[in-house]
């Protein structure tokens, strides 16, 4: 039997472009048969290790992000708020170290990933649709509360966990992962083919290279997006 291709995609709220890249692998057909993982990391944190400037204190560079990734969610029919949510860029510290106490919550690989999904959807949701506040605490547990099966309890305890040494640990570990891969910013996917290829690709508008290595059929897919990527 031939292997499936993989994805392991590096994510942090912070990135409007990691959030289409997530809104593209879990919505279009062309990858239903791609066994993906998401992981959190802190941005802040990579960009650092990478001694890399972040875009939005780049001029010229700052304005056309907010251009570029409204021209990516239109490609692609992804819900995003038209202005930049208020006080972007927010520390997302909070925010990813929950993310990594979700991810560590169970020790059975397929539940991590499904609470991971579930507390993703919820996030993204509410910051780059609604343009809620969600490093604010009370905000990042009410979306959590929405998202966790659980609810408030299961809330409280994400919180709880986010602050261990443990976890703590998880979220640089998981950085260090992507630096190691060859990650400088987001969204990063490694990707390995069916013949147990791997290569790494860097943001959303080299989707149509991570498609291409792995072998998929974007003419699948039914989206007018796949005509904007290379």
């Amino acid at each position: 039997m031939v292997p499936k291709p993989k994805i392991t995609l590096y994510l942090d709220t912070v990135s409007p472009f990691a959030y289409e890249a997530y809104h593209i692998l879990r919505n279009d057909p062309i990858f239903k048969n791609v066994d993906i993982k998401y992981v959190p990391i802190f941005l802040g944190g990579l960009m650092k290790q990478c001694s890399n400037t972040p875009p939005i204190k780049i001029k010229n560079k700052d304005k056309w992000i907010n251009t570029e990734r409204l021209r990516w969610a239109r490609a692609f029919s992804i819900p995003i708020i038209d202005q930049m949510p208020p006080n972007f860029p927010p520390n997302t510290l909070p925010v990813q170290r929950v993310l990594a106490a979700v991810e560590a919550s169970t020790a059975s690989p397929a539940q991590s990933q499904s609470a991971v999904i579930a507390a993703l959807d919820a996030l993204y949701k509410s910051y780059w649709v609604s343009g809620q506040p969600i490093h604010e605490p009370a905000q990042l547990k009410s979306v959590l509360a929405s998202a966790l099966e659980g609810g408030e309890e299961a809330a409280d305890k994400m919180l709880s966990a986010a602050q261990t040494a443990e976890v703590k640990g998880r979220l640089a570990a998981n950085t260090e992962q992507a630096f190691a891969e060859g990650a400088f910013g987001l969204p990063w996917f490694t990707c390995t083919n069916s013949k147990g290829e791997t290569e790494g690709f860097w943001g959303v508008d080299h989707l149509g290279q991570v498609v291409q290595f792995l072998g998929l059929d974007r003419e699948g897919s039914g989206n007018k997006g796949w005509k904007s990527v290379l």
